[in-house]
């Protein structure tokens, strides 16, 4: 009887039509993500027109959101590991999309608040299921870019949605804007049809045939059978609740923690940026157009930031790339403060892209990665739900710096400050006592034909 070591199968694999359709569907969700997130700031300046909000409150409505996303990283990521991250997916685009339209419809600043909300916990849910799907079903030897480069979706949303922002919202208005959020609600029959469970669902439920159905197209030339017997590295009992209280389990502790200051600076410093990137050049005296042409910039930045640092990090590892992006973004935003030059604020907003929202997507995988399987989804979903406490206070600390007589561009040097503390926490990441390949727990043996699926 045949053994099958199911890790090695998706490691030693070629990338083929089966990885090209979990790329496509995670890279169309995240892309529908980071529209989304993208859509209130650069709506902000003639929503605060139109609900006549003031510099304070709209930073507060953009916390808001913030904590919605974090309860959602939170509860629906973490719930991904006990019902399957398929069906969490599911619901997270559910969500976000009915609650975005119906923002856009909002008639008061306290509706539009309430909805905005329900719709960012379908938006921090989202995340880390589709990270850990992608670093499970991605080839080892091109993992860290093709997680990368489908993190990029994130940015290619956030860059649509400043085109569409820049062309349209002044003949249209910002709530045409929220109105297109309801594009993936109906793409979703065809999401459940096409996108596959998480392999390591059906491996703790010993769920044998479709284990067999799945490696077939990871590996066509296998021809794996149901009488297989399939070897996992996983650990024996099935995950009951949510296992937190792994994250800090065999020597991982000050690695979780570290990894919740990273996300913190990363995600202070992403959503500083895009909430109040518009409004900080209109500040410095760009007009409504202009001020959105470095939305688009720094969406751009994001996603060469991701790509590079992907292609690098298959070469060196993480901690090298991401040490290196951390200092120079401080350097960037110092310089940021103190430059008038348009082309020269254009390269530098471009490279706060690639060292804020491009280091974040190369932080996913690598917190995906150090943990084991079984508890992956929980440990990123509650890695960026921590982490959220920086996206929740940046758009109240940006705000509160551009009420004071500070120059709007010198709001920019705030950003130096996380930056450096992401790059010290990095040095705490204990990598000895992570997840790989070459050491795992005792591997289960079972075989599917005895076991009902």
């Amino acid at each position: 009887m045949r053994v099958v070591q199911t890790s090695q199968v998706i490691a030693e694999s070629t990338f083929n039509k089966f990885h090209l359709l979990v790329f496509l569907w995670c890279f169309y969700a995240i892309a529908f993500d980071g529209f989304d997130i993208a859509l209130y700031g650069i709506g902000l300046p003639l929503m605060m027109e139109d609900y006549g909000l003031s510099v304070v409150e709209a930073g507060a409505i953009g916390s808001y959101t913030l904590v919605g996303m974090m309860l959602g990283s939170f509860l629906l990521g973490s719930l991904a590991d006990v019902i399957g991250r398929k069906k969490i997916l599911a619901i997270c685009m559910a969500i976000f999309s009915i609650f975005s339209l119906l923002a856009g419809l909002a008639p008061n600043p306290l509706t539009f608040t309430i909805m905005r909300f329900i719709a960012a916990l379908g938006m921090g849910g989202l995340m880390p299921a589709v990270i850990a799907v992608m670093t499970e079903y991605s080839p080892k030897k091109n993992r860290a870019l093709t997680v990368a480069t489908m993190y990029c979706g994130y940015s290619i949303g956030a860059i649509l949605a400043s085109l569409i922002g820049m062309y349209l919202m002044e003949n249209l208005g910002w709530r045409f804007l929220y109105w297109l959020g309801v594009i993936p609600l109906l793409t979703l029959p065809l999401f459940l049809k096409q996108f596959p469970e998480s392999l390591s669902f059906h491996i703790l439920r010993n769920q044998g045939d479709k284990i067999a159905d799945i490696l077939n197209k990871v590996n066509p030339k296998g021809n794996y059978q149901a009488t297989d017997d399939f070897e996992y590295e996983i650990v024996k009992e099935k995950a009951k609740g949510v296992p937190v209280k792994k994250l800090f389990s065999d020597k991982r502790g000050i690695s979780t923690v570290s990894f919740w200051l990273i996300v913190s600076s990363c995600l202070l410093m992403i959503y500083g940026l895009n909430t109040w990137l518009p409004k900080i050049m209109q500040g410095a005296g760009y007009g409504i157009t202009s001020s959105l042409s470095f939305s688009l910039v720094l969406g751009v930045g994001q996603i060469g930031g991701s790509l590079l640092g992907g292609y690098f990090v298959d070469r060196i590892g993480h901690r090298k790339v991401l040490l290196y992006m951390f200092l120079l973004g401080s350097l960037c935003f110092i310089s940021l403060s103190v430059t008038a030059h348009q082309l020269l604020l254009y390269v530098l907003i471009a490279i706060s892209g690639a060292c804020t929202a491009g280091t974040q997507n190369l932080v996913n995988p690598y917190v995906s990665g150090f943990y084991p399987p079984e508890i992956r989804t929980t440990g990123l979903s509650v890695t960026v739900g921590i982490g959220r406490v920086g996206s929740i206070l940046a758009p109240v600390i940006i705000g509160f710096l551009l009420t004071t007589n500070l120059a709007p561009q010198q709001a920019f040097m705030a950003f130096a400050v996380p930056s450096i503390i992401g790059c010290i926490a990095l040095l705490f990441v204990q990598e000895r006592y992570g997840h790989t390949e070459e050491r795992t727990t005792a591997p289960v043996h079972f075989k599917a034909s005895k076991i009902s699926s």
